[in-house]
């Protein structure tokens, strides 16, 4: 038997199963992908959470350095989420700070105080000495994150402190050097590691951790507890969608209507090859609704524009190809040297079109914030699909149906016995 002959059934079965997942997710047990119903969407679709926050215990106004150091912490802790789409502003006259960022996708009852709980703890972090002595504050620390020793592939949490944080750790390790330098979130002790060394290059290192998951957990702490003062919301209320209720399901719809429309346009004019893309453009939408629901990373309405972008380059790009197979086909060549050649001449157009697209989502994703980097991010995703679903995937199922006797009819592709297009 001749399994290349069948290609292109297993493929439609993977994208078919592929799509499924995607749309109603895989909850197998403790095994979870989650589903396009499942998606974080933006402020903007489904509303979200207005905070303010202000320092808790400060017995003076927050100077406008520290208010941008805590900003900057709490979008990298959004960041650190996947939320993109968010606003996070310094109202310095008042010294406070203003976020606001969509429900979680699990959300509902949209009690904003629980929606807030999701930013973690906003407590001061501290390194004390054996007497409770604070000897440095959670501002000098500049990221924290879990690494594995060479040795024996444990895990360690890493620390590197800034200039000032650096020197202060130096004196404190060469002081208590065999004894204990406790970290605290407020009054709540997180880690008490044993100083083995003096350590003066700012990179510090926990060892004999249980777990990686107790690892992750105490970094996110020390991440989190690197603001300069403790936070507390004090007001939070409720955000509506700015395209108003029920503008997801009409988006959903529309999206719907507008592939079967594509779909019957190419299939009308291209014949099996537009019936083929048709297969790679579903392919295409259900990979990217999935490297969105499972890393959780915020939808906005730009980036659903960046998907109907990259999905039209994805119709072009199978325009081009089809073109390139029929111009081949009328020239007398076979269906397989036909397809080689046309997938072969159509590359070019594909990569040079795909691959500026890529560089601006990269340099969107890199200099934007927010929003914008849904929108690169999807762009970035939809374009890359493009080599894999409009030319890696079609090809191998036009390979396969010119394997099978009944598909080399050149009237499955649009082009009479004698070289006439139809």
């Amino acid at each position: 038997m001749n399994i290349r002959k069948y290609v292109f059934v297993i493929i439609m079965l993977v994208i078919i199963a592929i799509t499924f997942v995607a749309i109603f997710g895989l909850h197998i047990g403790t095994f979870n992908i989650k589903g396009a119903k499942e998606i974080r969407f933006g402020i903007d679709i489904r509303g979200g959470v207005e905070a303010i926050y202000e320092p808790k215990d400060l017995d003076r106004k927050p100077t406008d350095r520290e208010l941008e150091s805590a900003k900057i912490i709490m979008e990298s802790r959004l960041d650190a989420k996947n939320i993109l789409d968010r606003e996070v502003t310094t109202d310095k006259l008042n010294g406070q700070i203003l976020i606001r960022f969509p429900w979680k996708t699990d959300e509902v009852d949209f009690n904003p105080q629980t929606a807030i709980a999701e930013l973690g703890e906003t407590a001061r972090l501290t390194f004390r000495d054996p007497e409770d002595n604070i000897l440095i504050e959670g501002k000098n620390v500049k990221e924290s994150k879990v690494e594995y020793d060479s040795r024996d592939n444990s895990p360690v949490v890493t620390l590197l402190f800034d200039s000032e944080g650096t020197r202060l750790f130096a004196e404190a390790t060469e002081k208590f050097k065999g004894q204990r330098i406790s970290i605290y979130m407020d009054d709540v002790q997180i880690s008490s590691p044993i100083v083995n060394d003096s350590i003066t290059d700012g990179a510090a290192i926990i060892t004999n951790i249980e777990s990686k998951e107790k690892a992750m957990e105490l970094s996110e702490k020390i991440n989190a507890g690197s603001l300069p003062f403790s936070l507390i919301s004090k007001n939070h209320s409720t955000i509506s969608p700015t395209v108003g209720e029920g503008a997801l399901d009409i988006m959903v719809k529309a999206g719907v209507l507008v592939y079967i429309l594509i779909g019957i346009f190419m299939i009308a004019y291209y014949r099996l090859m537009g019936f083929v893309a048709c297969f790679g453009l579903l392919l295409q939408l259900a990979i990217q609704l999935l490297m969105l629901s499972i890393p959780q990373i915020t939808l906005t309405l730009p980036g659903i524009a960046g998907m109907v972008l990259s999905l039209g380059m994805g119709v072009d790009a199978n325009i081009i190809i089809s073109e390139r197979v029929r111009e081949e086909l009328r020239s007398g060549k076979s269906l397989g040297a036909s397809i080689d050649t046309g997938y072969h001449r159509a590359f070019s157009a594909v990569f040079d079109g795909n691959i500026t697209s890529m560089i601006v989502a990269v340099i969107l994703m890199i200099l934007g914030s927010g929003a914008m980097i849904s929108f690169g991010y999807t762009l970035l995703i939809g374009t890359a699909l493009n080599f894999l679903c409009g030319v890696t995937v079609s090809k191998h199922m036009m390979k396969s149906f010119s394997f099978i006797k009944f598909f080399r009819k050149r009237a499955f592709y649009g082009v009479k016995e004698g070289g006439v297009t139809l």
